[in-house]
């Protein structure tokens, strides 16, 4: 039996699956925060010959010298890769492997995709937030707002990286700046809900059989990668799953427990899907 079959039957024997997802998840999708490449050249090269960026990344923590700009790269940010989106090779494949079992879903990516592939909501938990919500950037409170159709009418009014005054969100209550949902400043609301739903999910399955199936993280990861190697090394019938390409890093103490599978997102899950 090849490591592919092995793993597809630990998760069909398994109680629930448990993912974890990172960059090198949005990478297999086309989406790379880190790189000055044709992509980013396509859709933000007139905001980086203006103002120097340097990749998608860059954009999303710099400080806009208005608010017009600001809002005008991140509504040109979501409508391309969220607008219109449908689920990709890589998120069809997770979809099949993950069947009719319980999951649950970390994720340090904030383009949405996992939703907008009818994985639920309730059951995903994105830990630093995510670009379709905003907030009151002070805050003087706590709700966390969709912003998704108002970022729509943002970047079909925006031209030369700017979007008209009238659209710039205000907070409903104190009237101030509203900042896209994304930890990335001092202020940042965390999702208690989603934190609860995880909690929950981890509670129901502690001491069952828990597949967790890691995608796309760094070895150097530790808001989700050190988490989730935690909890396979202290939960007795866990099984881990690390997926990445061009870096795998799984302790000692979790070898006998853990696969590793160096290559690209898409081809893995596929060869996994369809063991």
């Amino acid at each position: 039996m090849n490591p592919y079959q092995t793993i597809a039957e630990k998760i069909k024997s398994a109680d629930a699956v448990l993912i974890g997802a990172s960059n090198g998840l949005s990478i297999t999708e086309g989406l790379h925060l880190f790189a000055d490449n044709q992509a980013f050249e396509d859709v933000f090269g007139d905001l980086k010959r203006k103002y120097g960026l340097r990749c998608i990344l860059h954009g999303m923590a710099a400080r806009w010298p208005s608010e017009e700009e600001k809002w005008g790269f991140w509504s040109r940010l979501a409508h391309h890769y969220c607008s219109g989106y449908t689920a990709t090779p890589v998120m069809q494949a997770l979809k099949t492997i993950i069947g009719d079992k319980d999951y649950f879903i970390v994720t340090s990516n904030g383009e949405c995709h996992f939703e907008m592939s009818d994985l639920a909501p309730e059951k995903i938990y994105e830990v630093e937030g995510n670009w379709l919500t905003m907030q009151c950037v002070r805050p003087c409170h706590n709700e966390i707002y969709p912003c998704f159709e108002q970022m729509e009418q943002m970047a079909a009014a925006e031209a030369n990286g700017r979007i008209p005054s009238e659209l710039v969100p205000r907070c409903p209550k104190c009237g101030g700046i509203m900042q896209v949902h994304m930890d990335d400043h001092a202020a940042f609301i965390a999702d208690t809900v989603a934190q609860q739903n995880f909690q929950t999910f981890l509670d129901k399955y502690h001491g069952k059989k828990l597949v967790i199936l890691e995608l796309g993280i760094g070895p150097r990861n530790q808001l989700i990668k050190a988490p989730l190697m935690r909890l396979a090394a202290r939960e007795p019938y866990a099984v881990y799953v690390s997926v990445n390409k061009g870096e795998i890093y799984i302790p000692s103490q979790l070898q006998s427990k853990s696969f590793g599978l160096d290559g690209d997102l898409a081809q893995v899950l596929n060869m996994i899907a369809g063991a």
